[in-house]
């Protein structure tokens, strides 16, 4: 029995330990591209364009983030994305979140057919210049309305939150009723409560994706008076890449000297990533309770 019971102890140990080690390696894999952009964007770019640079910058130089940080318009895209990430994020969570309140409710009795409605526009759109017209003839280009007014629906969040609120307690809402509550009034003060593990959840996706958004910036405000940060930073980095094109200007040389694009690449992601990575933790824990609960149908 005792032979037995050591066997067991040192597989259940061994065990671990290889689990741990290889958690350990693909937290390594996931860590690692941050660490190595982080000392490329504080290396100097003549020196970068050499390689071999890993954990550690090898030639310290803060090029690359005074290059960025000199120019008031980034703290105004700063702005703008900061704004468009709260308005787009809010907007859309309230917006999606009554949708699929409403295909939630079992004795609504088109719910399924407004769910195979929002589900089909998961595959198909209409393009590009159709969607351009569309926001020229509604006249949301050029404002900052364009930013959040198209995203207040979401299929793909739609599916999420009609699971987790379709598993609630049908008790729930068939009280309040009995008590004269009214559909948006059980939304606002029993469904956001309950089920904000997964409002949670998608406003993490929903915040992501408007932050990182940049093409239709482009697209709908051509006049440059909205530019997100993520704009900013793609058209400072290929002003970089253009001045390696042109040799011969002494002007522009002396203004990037000691840039290159690969060190200004690094700077912007870093620049970019950091605000994502200061707000996840705090939401980490509704993350995971809210796509796990939300994905299980009982």
């Amino acid at each position: 029995m005792e032979t037995r019971a050591f066997r067991t102890s040192f597989a259940s140990r061994a065990a671990d330990v290889v689990i741990a080690l290889v958690l350990l390696l693909l937290g390594f894999v996931v860590v690692y591209p941050f660490i190595n952009l982080l000392a490329l964007s504080f290396n100097d770019g003549t020196d970068a364009a050499r390689g071999g640079i890993y954990f550690f910058p090898r030639k310290v130089s803060y090029a690359a983030y005074g290059m960025l940080f000199e120019n008031k318009k980034l703290l105004n895209g700063l702005g703008w994305s900061a704004l468009r990430v709260v308005v787009g994020t809010a907007t859309c969570l309230f917006m999606t979140g009554l949708l699929s309140y409403i295909i939630s409710i079992r004795s609504f009795s088109g719910r399924k057919f407004m769910r195979v409605l929002f589900f089909v526009t998961m595959y198909f759109s209409g393009g590009i210049i159709p969607t351009y017209i569309l926001m020229n003839q509604l006249h949301l280009t050029n404002s900052f309305q364009v930013y959040w007014i198209p995203g207040l629906i979401n299929a793909y969040f739609m599916l999420l939150m009609a699971s987790y609120i379709s598993d609630l307690p049908e008790a729930l809402f068939e009280s309040a009723r009995i008590d004269g509550a009214g559909e948006l009034l059980i939304y606002w003060r029993i469904v956001i409560p309950v089920a904000m593990p997964v409002f949670a959840a998608v406003s993490i996706y929903s915040a992501v994706g408007h932050w990182n958004s940049w093409f239709d910036v482009i697209l709908y405000n051509f006049n440059g008076h909205f530019d997100t940060l993520q704009v900013y930073l793609r058209r400072l980095l290929l002003e970089v890449e253009a001045t390696q094109q042109i040799r011969d200007q002494q002007l522009l040389m002396h203004k990037f000297q000691g840039l290159s694009p690969m060190t200004l690449r690094a700077a912007t992601t870093i620049v970019v990533t950091v605000p994502i990575l200061c707000v996840y933790p705090f939401l980490q824990k509704y993350f995971i309770g809210g796509i796990t609960l939300g994905s299980v149908k009982g």
